[in-house]
């Protein structure tokens, strides 16, 4: 199993969609990036701590890659907006990408020039790629939100 990291807006838009992707084992939302330890939504929702909401992502590279993964988050959200995804705006909504090794960071970094050089987009893409740090759980309400909630 490997573990993948990230941040496209508001968690649960995002781990609804990979939570439905064939060879994800779990998921869970949660802040990472930031400088404040064990923070809460309500302190993320300040922009104050440097958290961004993101998700975590279990999953068994015999069945899903890391590159099929990447090939979502990209379709999921708009990488050109800074700090804001639709309605949502803020710091805790940007976009970013937090690996776990190298090999991620690589395929991270060489799917960015890929989508980038595709000139898909008219403005540049603003994606973070970065070395994950601690990951904070979120509170249970968020988890898994969309499916409790519908």
């Amino acid at each position: 199993m490997e573990k993948a990291t990230f941040a496209a807006g508001c968690f649960w838009g995002v781990e609804s969609a990979f939570r439905k992707l064939n060879g994800v084992i779990s998921t869970q939302v949660g802040y990472i990036g930031g400088k404040t330890e064990n923070p809460t939504y309500e302190e993320v929702c300040t922009s104050t701590t440097g958290h961004a909401e993101a998700v975590e992502i279990i999953f068994d590279p015999e069945i899903l890659s890391y590159d099929e993964l990447l090939s979502v988050f990209w379709k999921i959200h708009n990488p050109t907006s800074l700090n804001r995804q639709g309605f949502d705006v803020g710091s805790q909504y940007r976009s970013a990408i937090f690996y776990h090794n190298t090999d991620q960071q690589k395929l991270a970094i060489d799917s960015m020039k890929k989508l980038d050089e595709s000139a898909k987009y008219k403005r540049p893409i603003v994606t973070e790629i970065i070395a994950a740090s601690q990951f904070w759980k979120a509170e249970d309400y968020h988890q898994q939100y969309h499916e409790k909630r519908g």
